[in-house]
């Protein structure tokens, strides 16, 4: 049998170190992340950027915290806020999650899954609420939110993607802990 030649060989590997070098170029770069004074631990697909806002949570003004990043053609997202009183936190939530489908313009029969988050409250229990919608410029989103509570603080961790995205969502949500 005949003995491939060197440049055939050469031409071959040469092929297949850039086929690997590509395959481990990432787009979404996982990184633990932990939100500062909250004890919540995720990971994010990249660096994420810091805002804070004053919003009107359970009806008076709350300072909410996000941190957030784009990668991979996705946004990922988490926020959350101290209410200062836990038997407010099942009604913030409820209004939370629905001012995000009505912001995303989410189409009717959104997923609401349970999730688990260790270490989070049981009660309200965490949730994953799954809605496709529009983007304020009316592109399509696909958008996937978490929500939950631990003592007096609420998040709210959320995808939007332009399709689904399953592996980098099974990444992000399943990370959610509490240490």
């Amino acid at each position: 049998m005949p003995r491939p030649s060197h440049r055939f060989t050469s031409f071959f590997l040469a092929v297949g170190c850039m086929v690997l070098l590509q395959a481990c170029s990432p787009s979404l770069n996982w990184r633990d992340v932990r939100p500062e004074g909250t004890g919540l631990a995720l990971l994010l697909p990249c660096k994420p950027d810091k805002a804070q806002r004053t919003v009107p949570l359970g009806g008076s003004a709350t300072e909410l915290n996000m941190l957030g990043c784009d990668a991979g053609g996705a946004t990922f997202a988490v926020a959350s806020a101290d209410i200062g009183n836990a038997a407010n936190v099942a009604e913030v939530l409820a209004q939370w999650q629905k001012l995000t489908l009505s912001n995303m313009k989410a189409a009717p029969g959104a997923q609401v899954l349970p999730l688990k988050v260790a270490g989070s409250a049981p009660l309200p229990p965490a949730v994953l609420v799954k809605a496709q919608g529009q983007r304020a410029d009316g592109q399509a989103v696909s958008g996937q939110a978490a929500y939950f509570a631990k003592g007096t603080q609420v998040f709210q961790v959320v995808m939007y993607a332009g399709k689904a995205a399953p592996e980098a969502s099974e990444t992000f949500f399943s990370s959610l802990k509490f240490e």
